[in-house]
């Protein structure tokens, strides 16, 4: 098995392809040169070298810059062949220079914030809502960050001298707000504008290309699609990325070689997995948006396969009454999941805070799947019930992308 990385910056390609094309090719370009047609799996943890003296010059270098060791792998902290394929693959779809793996999206979100405290830089300004447990990390002030929470029209105000990062989340979890990612950059200045691309993954849209130099995934959710990997990546230029690859190596939240295979493997089917779910969950929008049991349906400009929408009656009976939709945290699976944010995903956030970023007691959020659209809504419209008294038409609401000054 050749262990080689397949490093972003190091893919020669003579021609642009499209998305889908990359992402069924990224990361697997050196295959057929060795023979092979799928990628392998390297699951060492170290790796033999009778030239200690060279090997302590690449980690020497590795120490000075975060730059992947030329030469074969010297350790599993320090990187693996089959985790670099996805990086590699990643960075690609994303349009950016590199892209560092690790062992879930909480890890990236934390190695991200250790970089800028490690240069004194522990002020972050956040845009709500975020991921319930992102939204933690920052006010809990867990890793020595300090948070100023604004709308995107305060981003600028809201800067200060040590601010190391501005953090938004578009389309936002749960209530799919989206924010003018251009407007923010440009508010930004100097400082990185990360987005959590979750949501949206790159068949949407693609951050960088609007100003973000940090592009955060869970990519348990859509980029590994079969709910079976716990892995995040944060998509950035390869200076930022030799940073990250020091904090991995340091705090050790590396990716597990198999998880990188799962994902690799999910990244070929993304465009086709999104697209065909955002079809379903556009048509679902359509009929509880016209359903006087629903009070309200949120649902993005920019499209995608997550709905979320607000009943008149008790939330926790239509999560109790689903028979084939799974009520289950998490999403981007091909299985169509629901979930109660304020009792799950949001329920460490302070109870005012969430309310104040439009997350409501009754709201419901859901990741839709593959299967048939019928068949979906045979199961939300039993798991309904029965109109409550009073009910009136229910608005759907297309979030307009907030303005910044």
């Amino acid at each position: 098995m050749d262990t080689t990385s397949t490093r972003a910056h190091a893919d020669i390609r003579t021609a642009p392809r499209a998305l889908a094309t990359e992402a069924v090719h990224a990361g697997r370009d050196d295959l057929a040169r060795q023979g092979l047609h799928a990628p392998p799996i390297d699951l060492s943890t170290t790796y033999p070298s009778y030239d200690s003296r060279g090997e302590a010059a690449r980690i020497d270098a590795f120490a000075t810059t975060g730059a992947e060791p030329d030469g074969p792998p010297v350790y599993g902290r320090l990187g693996n062949p089959t985790v670099a394929r996805f990086e590699t693959a990643l960075a690609r779809l994303e349009g950016t220079e590199a892209a560092v793996a690790f062992a879930s999206g909480m890890a990236a979100l934390s190695a991200v914030l250790l970089v800028r405290g490690s240069m004194g830089l522990r002020h972050v300004v956040a845009v709500r809502p975020l991921y319930g447990c992102s939204d933690h990390l920052l006010t809990a002030g867990l890793l020595g960050s300090e948070v100023t929470w604004t709308d995107p029209a305060g981003v600028a105000d809201a800067l200060r001298p040590d601010t190391g990062l501005v953090l938004v989340e578009s389309p936002a979890n749960p209530t799919l707000a989206e924010v003018d990612l251009r407007a923010v950059a440009h508010a930004c200045g100097s400082v990185p504008l990360l987005v959590d691309n979750t949501f949206a993954t790159p068949v949407l849209q693609r951050p960088a290309e609007q100003g973000a130099r940090l592009i955060l995934h869970s990519a348990t959710k859509y980029l590994g699609g079969h709910g079976d990997v716990l892995a995040g990546v944060v998509a950035c230029d390869e200076e930022f990325a030799g940073r990250l690859r020091q904090v991995r190596f340091a705090t050790g939240g590396v990716l597990h070689p198999l998880a990188g295979y799962l994902l690799l493997r999910g990244l070929s089917t993304l465009p086709v997995r999104v697209r065909a779910a955002s079809a379903t969950a556009a048509e679902l929008v359509r009929r509880l948006a016209a359903d006087p049991r629903v009070a309200r349906v949120h649902y993005p400009r920019i499209g995608g396969a997550m709905v979320a929408f607000e009943v008149y009656g008790d939330p926790h009976e239509v999560i109790g009454a689903v028979r084939l939709i799974t009520p289950a945290v998490s999403l981007g699976s091909v299985d169509t999941l629901i979930q109660h944010p304020a009792s799950i995903s949001h329920r460490i956030v302070d109870a005012d805070d969430r309310r104040g970023a439009g997350v409501s007691d009754r709201l419901l959020r859901m990741s839709v799947g593959l299967e048939d659209v019928e068949d979906l809504w045979s199961d939300l419209d039993q798991a309904l019930g029965r109109p409550v008294g009073g009910a009136g038409n229910c608005a759907t609401s297309h979030h307009e992308p907030a303005p910044a000054h």
